[in-house]
């Protein structure tokens, strides 16, 4: 399934992003350097709220305002994709057209599992094209608008000709997979095709990092130099098996700065990319890659996988329990059978889209708990307060930075900038005599 796919290979290329905005300087970016406000500064009459709303401010209006509209438009942003994904299902099955896709398929081959992943194929690339405009407004042109894409419209068709082609590798032969287990395991099928998401999820955090990532970004190994010196005794100190750090070319595509530590079983990487290493301090970097290590060291990949797919499984499960009922009611019209026949993937597609949509509060809330457990890892591990609030408020130049408490449960997937900054200048008050919190302010004064 499309959204299946695309849930997939987010898991896979990173577990989370805590990104901000950089390289060309910009009404919406905030300067190069770590930021430290006069009411930050540890002291005597050191006020946490006070040091907050300093940090608060350092967003002029018209900033807050810009990165309020990216956002909140977000939010209509995900009705329209679901609605637009809709009506694409609905023209598939009523125009018949899923139904030709499905004779075509079988007319090359009988075999159930080749003809279901010809089928796959063909409605990938079906629905692509027709989702199409959506996508280039969305992901084109409104990155452009508030200034967060680099990518020219040929660059951007090429990345999405890639995301395409690594799709129809391996969509059609899991959707294959879960028709298997539609066809044998008869009314707990949606059970086996929990199982068989779960180890899929699994496989791809381990072979993403070395085989998709690099399709779409050049990795190398990051210089020597301090950066790399900090970034390996950062990983040593929390055992994290990595020798190398690598550096990507996000700048490319993006003005966004992101770090992750990605993979499972040998193929673990520390990278981030050149936007950060570009536009940031060395108290930011810190800060960054000691929250991404802190998902590595708390098992946040496994435990956000097992989460994830029990939720997966309860979309399943509601699949099954509608989609039969769909059948009954419009399979005729559909020229489809039951729920193992392919031309009937559509409107399975769309029953699991409309439950991920108002799943979408728990989904973050699962997500937004990890984030938040890295971020006190980080804290900890990296010992950059001054660092960690600068990155908040650099991500805040295109994240809403102060939500409502039901805004926030709804639609943020990862804590507020403001909760972010809070909790930073909350660890500073209870340490502002760590010496080496001290030393980063003291060569941030110097520059």
């Amino acid at each position: 399934m499309k959204c299946i796919g695309a849930l997939l290979l987010l898991f896979a290329i990173a577990c989370s992003a805590f990104a901000a905005p950089a390289p060309q300087l910009s009404d919406r970016e905030l300067p190069p350097g770590l930021i430290v406000p006069e009411a930050a500064k540890p002291g005597p009459d050191f006020d946490v709220e006070r040091a907050t709303q300093a940090y608060l401010d350092v967003l002029t209006p018209e900033q807050r305002a810009k990165s309020d509209a990216y956002f909140e438009g977000g939010y209509w942003l995900e009705l329209w994709g679901l609605l637009y994904g809709l009506a694409v299902a609905a023209l598939l099955l009523f125009g018949g057209l899923s139904r030709r896709m499905r004779d075509a398929a079988q007319r090359v081959t009988r075999r159930p599992f080749l003809s279901t992943w010809l089928y796959v194929a063909m409605w990938l690339l079906v629905a692509q094209l027709l989702e199409l405009p959506l996508a280039i407004y969305s992901g084109y042109f409104r990155e452009h608008q508030y200034g967060l894409s680099t990518l020219t419209f040929g660059g951007w068709l090429r990345e999405g000709a890639i995301g395409l082609g690594v799709s129809l590798i391996l969509v059609p032969p899991l959707v294959a997979l879960l028709y298997v287990a539609a066809r044998k395991a008869g009314e707990r099928w949606w059970v086996w095709a929990s199982g068989i998401m779960f180890v899929a999820i699994l496989l791809l955090i381990m072979i993403a990092p070395v085989a998709i990532a690099p399709l779409f970004n050049k990795y190398t190994p990051l210089p020597s130099g301090t950066v790399r010196d900090e970034v390996l005794s950062l990983a040593r100190a929390n055992r994290i098996p990595a020798t190398n750090v690598y550096l990507f070319d996000a700048s490319k595509q993006t003005t966004r700065v992101s770090a992750n530590v990605s993979g499972m079983l040998g193929t673990t990487r520390v990278s981030l990319n050149d936007n950060l290493l570009a536009r940031t301090s060395l108290p930011e970097i810190r800060a960054v890659l000691g929250h991404e290590m802190g998902h590595y060291v708390l098992n946040h990949p496994m435990r956000l996988t097992i989460y994830l797919t029990l939720v997966v499984a309860l979309g399943f499960f509601i699949v099954h329990r509608a989609l039969d009922a769909a059948l009954r009611r419009w399979g005729s019209r559909w020229g489809a059978g039951d729920r193992t026949d392919p031309a009937a993937l559509p409107a399975a597609v769309a029953i699991f889209a409309i439950f991920f949509f108002f799943a979408t509060p728990l989904v973050n809330t699962i997500t937004r708990q990890a984030e938040a457990e890295a971020d006190a890892f980080g804290m900890n591990a990296a010992r950059e307060p001054h660092g960690f609030a600068t990155v908040a408020m650099r991500l805040s130049t295109y994240r809403k930075l102060n939500p409502g408490p039901l805004e926030e449960i709804l639609f943020y997937d990862h804590p507020s900038g403001a909760d972010r900054v809070r909790r930073a200048m909350t660890w500073l008050k209870e340490n502002q005599n760590d010496p080496h919190v001290l030393a980063s302010m003291a060569t941030a004064a110097k520059k």
